[in-house]
């Protein structure tokens, strides 16, 4: 879809180009037109007298094939205005089609949060730019604790209630720049540039007061709870080797051999 919606615009450009190209023809064509009868109706003021003599009894019909020359390059413009307009529209609701539909594809439809299409189409613009400026990333792991016990025992759709609720937690702690995604089920990433291992804590411990909080308000016959690993992008590293660090951290936590929030 990127590469669909990239010639799309390359396509719109070329129609802006057109547009130009038609109006500067059009402009010269109209200066060519208007130095010739102005060369018909007063020929002293471009050639010396006597050297051009033109038969007044010709003048209606030479004025008559200027005005008729005139119109059919008007019509013509016209159509070709006509004819660019349409397409340029067409390609703009074709772009506009395209983004709403890359847009959904990149958003998972339940938490609303983005999916793990859209981690891997991310992913390579953040490490790029931690290289190119040399500052920190640090990637955030999150699985609800108990989820299958509470998606069985409660239903699928208090399965999904969980899903949401959590989410939203993230989206109220986390910060703007922050990526949160959805990879799937009841796992969670959260990417944030600009943030180091350590710094990283503060907004752990901010969802985990959020989490508790959240128990505390609502009368339920379980706890939201979650497990959590956190992974450092070292400049020049290999990312592949960080998301597998980040997998292992989370693998450990779910089977308690770290603490747990």
């Amino acid at each position: 879809m990127m590469e669909r919606a990239e010639h799309l615009q390359r396509e719109i450009q070329q129609i802006s180009g057109r547009d130009l190209q038609l109006w500067s023809i059009g402009i010269l064509v109209m200066l060519v037109l208007a130095a010739g009868m102005l060369a018909l109706v007063f020929p002293n003021l471009l050639w010396a007298e006597r050297s051009i003599h033109i038969q007044t009894a010709y003048l209606p019909q030479l004025f008559f094939g200027l005005i008729s020359l005139i119109l059919l390059f008007n019509i013509y413009l016209l159509q070709q205005k006509i004819s660019l307009n349409h397409t340029r529209a067409q390609l703009i609701g074709e772009l506009v089609l395209n983004e709403r539909l890359e847009s959904l594809s990149l958003v998972d439809p339940l938490t609303q949060l983005l999916n793990r299409r859209a981690l891997n189409e991310l992913i390579p613009r953040e490490v790029a730019r931690a290289n190119r400026l040399g500052r920190p990333l640090t990637f955030m792991a999150m699985d609800l604790k108990g989820f299958r016990e509470i998606n069985g025992k409660f239903g699928a759709n208090e399965g999904n209630h969980v899903l949401s609720e959590f989410s939203k937690l993230l989206k109220n702690t986390f910060r703007g720049c922050d990526t949160i995604l959805r990879q799937g089920g009841d796992e969670f990433i959260v990417v944030l540039p600009d943030t180091s291992e350590e710094e990283a804590e503060a907004p752990l411990e901010r969802l985990a007061y959020s989490v508790k909080l959240w128990n505390s308000t609502h009368s339920k016959g379980y706890e939201l709870s979650f497990v959590w690993a956190v992974a450092p992008y070292i400049v020049g590293s290999d990312i592949n080797d960080v998301m597998r660090n980040l997998d292992r951290k989370i693998y450990q936590k779910q089977h308690n051999l770290v603490p747990v929030f």
